[in-house]
């Protein structure tokens, strides 16, 4: 498969690492959480973080309660909750313009709601125990040690490593994206304290990891390189990035053939992934 050969061009060196050593690099991909000499990722966050998925895991944790949640017969989150909880996510205007066409009648139409309540179940936050949704025992610890400071951590890595981003989308497979999600990263790290469109950020990871174009199928629309982009900045930057509050991502143009993005970090991200950049040389190795 071309990911891998993506993962032997990482381990073999490449231009467009940013400083990293290929050896750093195959760690980003195959290791992110257990390469300490790289990057910690903090269990317990400096600050109570704001994030729209945890704005979306708190109207979870209220709505469950300590009496639990009932599903629908399909196991889902009850209408009238969905309901409720895009009122209290959404502004006027964007309710108005997300239910132009539907309103929501099941948990799929408040997407976002959607994936945090699988996401949650995945960190082993909520679960179903006689017939309803329950916050977890481990949950209600976390919440009372330190709150979403803790919990936060335990929906990145769900997310990052055990949700399926292609889920969330139309596009291919791709998952070489999702496994390179820490590269992505670092590059908002060195690079996103300042506006940058979108189109950087692409050219940073094409840049890196040319081959994983031989993964996009083809397509009679587009070429390769344009389904790669889009689903690149739409994978990471919006649904990842955005969703945990790592950075600011505002939207330029919504031209339905051509989304524009800019982006910028919150001080979230150096809170929640610290690079270890000290010990990294501008020639890539440690220091």
């Amino acid at each position: 498969m071309c990911s891998q050969n993506a993962d032997r061009q990482a381990r073999h060196g490449g231009d467009g690492f940013e400083g990293l050593s290929s050896e750093q690099m195959a760690r980003m991909l195959h290791q992110p959480f257990t390469s300490v000499r790289l990057v910690l990722f903090p269990e317990v966050l400096e600050s109570q973080p704001n994030a729209p998925i945890l704005q979306l895991f708190s109207l979870l944790i209220a709505a469950i309660g300590d009496q639990g949640l009932k599903p629908t017969a399909k196991s889902n989150l009850p209408r009238n909750f969905c309901r409720d909880a895009a009122l209290a996510y959404w502004d006027e205007k964007t309710h108005q313009e997300r239910t132009r066409y539907g309103g929501i009648n099941r948990e799929e139409d408040f997407f976002d709601l959607h994936v945090t309540r699988l996401v949650a179940e995945l960190a082993g936050l909520i679960r179903k125990y006689k017939g309803r949704f329950i916050l977890s025992r481990d949950c209600r610890r976390l919440l009372a040690e330190g709150g979403l400071a803790v919990v936060y951590s335990r929906l990145f890595k769900a997310y990052a490593e055990q949700f399926n981003w292609s889920y969330r989308d139309g596009y291919a497979d791709l998952r070489f994206i999702q496994q390179a999600s820490l590269f992505t990263l670092y590059l908002l790290t060195r690079h996103g304290d300042t506006w940058r469109s979108q189109t950087f950020y692409e050219d940073a990871f094409l840049q890196a990891f040319p081959i994983v174009l031989n993964d996009v199928p083809p397509s009679p629309l587009f070429t390769a390189e344009e389904d790669l982009r889009r689903c690149y900045t739409w994978r990471t930057l919006v649904d990842f990035v955005g969703s945990f509050g790592l950075a600011e991502v505002e939207t330029v143009s919504d031209d339905i053939l051509c989304h524009e993005y800019r982006v910028k970090t919150l001080p979230l991200l150096g809170n929640a992934v610290q690079f270890q950049l000290s010990k990294i040389n501008p020639h890539g190795g440690e220091a």
